[in-house]
């Protein structure tokens, strides 16, 4: 995983910079067969980001604009008459039958487009006209929205949010970066597209077999029942904040030690620290709080929640 890394950084790269934390964060949630969301202001080339890394690993991407008049149909499929007017139904895949889906602006659809998505996050499969089909395997959704901008916008509820084992926060490169990204385009130079990005692998087939191979690693990745007893009351701990009306749920606490597995597979290692769980508290547990209404009017940031959770938690040695 460790140089896989590294091959699809150097790739993402030729159009992307800036952002190296992000595609970390997309590896180890497809590794740990998981789901992201993507929060950032405008610009920060988030859209740019899924489509390349897709293309890096080879694997098969689609992208569905999220709209207010977006149908549940739009995404998993329709049936459809074929053959002219005596012809028979036939099933239309929608967008999610693909390996990479990026739900781009999320919280601009309705609830009822919204929750299209949660059979086909929590069980790879949709139902369309009583009939359940199979989604192909890998099935990763990258899902962006925007922070700043919420009118005729309809936030996530805690059931879809839940969903997503990471939330990452997306903000523009350091300086020095932006300065070298202007540069290159007043010398002359031709701007990267994704047509430059080249797959790390022959075919889909192998890139699916790799991801295949890595997710076997990640699963087999050693952690102690310290390090488990640690992730649950790191979980447990969230529940019993003064400012939080609703802590992380079990699910968290097997999206976190997942996601601490393909954390330490990323650092090269085949076994869990507490320093892992530490990394990944944030992103997978972040989006899973629930403040009290007080707590929403002091502006508690839920990265700060999750630090003081941390704090009264007593790491194993």
């Amino acid at each position: 995983m460790h140089e896989l890394r590294t091959r699809v950084l150097a790739e993402v790269r030729k159009v992307v910079v800036g952002q190296d934390d992000v595609v970390d964060a997309l590896l180890i949630a497809l590794a740990a067969r998981g789901h992201v969301l993507l929060e950032g202001p405008p610009g920060t080339a988030k859209t740019l980001l899924a489509n390349a890394f897709a293309r890096a690993l080879g694997l098969d991407f689609r992208r569905a604009q999220f709209t207010p008049d977006l149908l549940p149909t739009d995404l998993t499929g329709t049936m459809t008459l074929v053959g002219g007017a005596l012809g028979e139904l036939a099933f239309r895949a929608g967008p999610v039958f693909t390996n990479v889906l990026l739900a781009d602006e999320i919280n601009r659809t309705p609830p009822k487009t919204q929750a299209a998505l949660l059979e086909a996050m929590g069980e790879a499969q949709v139902t369309v006209d009583g009939t359940t089909r199979a989604l192909p395997d890998p099935f990763f959704v990258v899902a962006t929205q925007n922070p700043i901008e919420y009118e005729g916008t309809y936030p996530l509820p805690e059931a879809q949010l839940d969903r997503f084992t990471l939330k990452v926060e997306v903000s523009a490169p350091p300086r020095d970066v932006e300065v070298a990204m202007l540069g290159l385009r007043h010398e002359g130079v031709r701007p990267a597209t994704l047509g430059d990005v080249v797959p790390i692998g022959d075919s889909t087939a192998s890139a699916i077999a790799l991801l295949g191979s890595i997710r076997a690693d990640v699963d087999a990745t050693l952690a102690n029942e310290a390090v488990v007893g640690y992730v649950v009351d790191v979980v447990r701990a969230t529940r019993q904040l003064p400012a939080v009306a609703l802590g992380g749920s079990p699910r968290a606490a097997v999206q976190l030690l997942a996601a601490s597995k393909a954390h330490a597979r990323l650092q090269g290692r085949s076994f869990v620290t507490p320093d892992d769980v530490a990394a990944m508290a944030p992103p997978v547990l972040r989006h899973r709080l629930v403040l009290r209404p007080e707590a929403e009017l002091e502006r508690y940031r839920p990265d700060d929640l999750v630090a003081a959770a941390l704090q009264t938690v007593t790491v194993p040695r």
